[in-house]
């Protein structure tokens, strides 16, 4: 995509890179003095195609990733910290002055978000707003949580004070496509909830959070978040392998969560949550409404270049009709419309991974090597930055595309006869997320209804897989997930319950009473937050 300044609006230039010098380790922004890594943007800003320098930031390793887990370490103090044993009064407040300095920063997160992955400007102010929103959300529901254990309980002789508790340390991995939300949507609960946390933004999208590692110091008590910049492997590895990780928190590939939890020394210790990837289908009826199958589907296929782990990655349709929805879908993938991610109208932008196209055309030469074909005429069509979607029909299991997860612009199409063909997939698959079903006839819904809830975690009713709205859970079978990402059960992933027992005997009687008239424990109290 070619572009020039005189065309990029001048609220989304690149004036001056952002040369990220300062992490945030045990409450102080450090200076970095070592080696750097350079950040680039496949958007140009010159008439003649050339990718963008955004900025750099710190190349960090082992010695710095032990000094911030120390920190995190020495914060949580095996739970006897400030923090774990704070109010959850104090914490909430904590949290509502760091998400009021973050909403101060939406301009110019929303420019990165853009200039870096290349994600829409609506989608870029949509993933903000949406963190904002999940962050308030969350802060609701903890109160709501801590109301509801506002009381004792009392079974067998036994009072009990059941509220839930922090787990311990959280190293936070986020993913590119969702750098912001889904990264949030993992240290927001973690942190709340009274752990600590070593938190590392993903190789793309990294440059955007640094307007907020300050928000992060002038809102939590030191060592509580802890920010770092580099590479996983060189950062989160030695990390793993001291064994004083008890959350491992990442959004990606389950070889990375693979990788990660085996270098734990006590992995039985290791409490995951995790959201990984996935291979959502559609299945279209025959008695489809067609208009509304396409239209669903491309969203759920090209949203994001199809960079979602809640992407359509591959399309089921019955053979009675898949020529009919192949013509007409083909035809509006090329009516699509690609630019830079300022453009009004813009459904398709360049790709983040400079490798990304090159991939995408591997699986399309497979594909046709075995006997499919591209169906629509844009297929493949490679510019500087970006390989156009390709349609591809008839399809069959021994292709790549089938297999892998391809998390970018193609899109397989597989016609069935019998339902019991994409069923019988989908048991196979080594993912169960979600998965969109079209049709209208109920007496044929019902049946299929009852067995997909059972193969996914979310069926779609004619509409394509997404995540939100995120109060719904967000999880998923098999190698799709660990977990339950949302904002009620998000919480409850990151903490575990633990109580108080007490006999009903006068003496414990007394103590509980003049526990609760004191007010000197955080832990026993019916104080009831509004």
């Amino acid at each position: 995509m070619e572009t020039t300044l005189s065309i990029i609006p001048e609220t989304f230039r690149i004036n001056e890179p952002i040369n990220q010098k300062t992490y945030l380790v045990n409450g102080e922004l450090k200076e970095w003095e070592g080696a750097t890594a350079d950040v680039y943007s496949t958007i140009s800003s010159t008439s003649e195609y050339s990718p963008t320098l955004l900025g750099s930031v710190p190349d960090m390793g082992e010695k710095e990733a032990l000094d911030a887990l120390d920190a995190a370490v020495k914060a949580y103090d095996q739970g006897q910290g400030a923090w774990p044993t704070m109010k959850v009064r104090d914490r909430i407040e904590c949290m509502e002055k760091f998400v009021r300095i973050m909403e101060t920063k939406r301009d110019i997160v929303v420019k990165y978000l853009m200039w870096e992955i290349g994600k829409t400007l609506p989608d870029s102010e949509k993933e903000f707003d949406r963190t904002v929103e999940y962050i308030y959300d969350t802060i609701e529901d903890y109160k709501q949580l801590d109301r509801n254990s506002a009381k004792f309980a009392k079974n067998g002789g036994v009072h009990a004070h059941i509220r839930r508790g922090p787990l311990g340390v959280v190293l936070c991995l986020g993913p590119y496509n969702y750098p912001l939300n889904e990264t949030f949507c993992l240290l927001i609960p973690a942190i709340i909830m009274g752990n600590t946390a070593v938190f590392k933004p993903a190789k793309q999208g990294v440059l955007l959070i640094a307007p907020l590692i300050k928000a992060f110091k002038e809102s939590f008590p030191k060592g509580v978040v802890n920010v770092l910049f580099g590479r996983g492997r060189a950062i989160a590895g030695p990390i793993m392998k001291t064994g004083k990780v008890d959350v491992l928190a990442l959004i990606g590939h389950s070889s990375s969560a693979n990788a990660l939890q085996n270098q734990h020394p006590k992995s039985n210790r290791l409490r995951l949550v995790l959201g990984l990837e996935a291979k959502n289908p559609a299945i279209v009826l025959p008695d489809a409404n067609m208009e509304l199958a396409i239209n669903e589907c491309i969203a759920g296929a090209l949203s994001f270049n199809g960079q979602r782990c809640t992407a359509l990655k591959v399309i089921y349709v019955h053979k009675d009709i898949v020529k009919e929805f192949s013509e007409k879908f083909s035809k509006k993938v090329d009516e699509l419309k690609f630019g830079n991610p300022w453009d009004k109208g813009v459904t398709l932008t360049p790709l983040p991974e400079t490798d990304k196209p090159a991939y995408i055309q591997d699986l399309i030469d497979d594909a046709i090597a075995k006997g499919a074909e591209i169906l629509n005429g844009k297929g493949g069509e490679h510019s500087d930055n970006y390989i156009w979607p390709a349609v591809l029909y008839p399809v069959s299991k021994d292709m790549k595309v089938y297999e892998e997860e391809q998390f970018g612009p193609v899109i397989p199409i597989l016609s069935f006869k019998d339902i019991q063909e994409p069923l019988d997939d989908m048991a196979e698959s080594n993912y169960g997320q979600q998965v969109s079903l079209f049709g209208s006839d109920v007496y044929a819904l019902a049946p299929l209804i009852d067995n997909l809830a059972n193969l996914v975690c979310r069926v779609n009713l004619n509409s394509s897989c997404q995540r939100g709205p995120d109060v719904y859970p967000f999880t998923g079978r098999k190698d799709s997930a660990v977990a339950t990402l949302s904002v009620h059960d998000a919480l409850r992933s990151f903490s575990i319950r633990t109580f108080v027992a007490s006999k009903d005997t006068e003496l414990n009687n007394e103590i509980l009473e003049k526990l609760l008239e004191t007010k000197l424990s955080n832990f026993i109290s019916t104080d009831y937050l509004l």
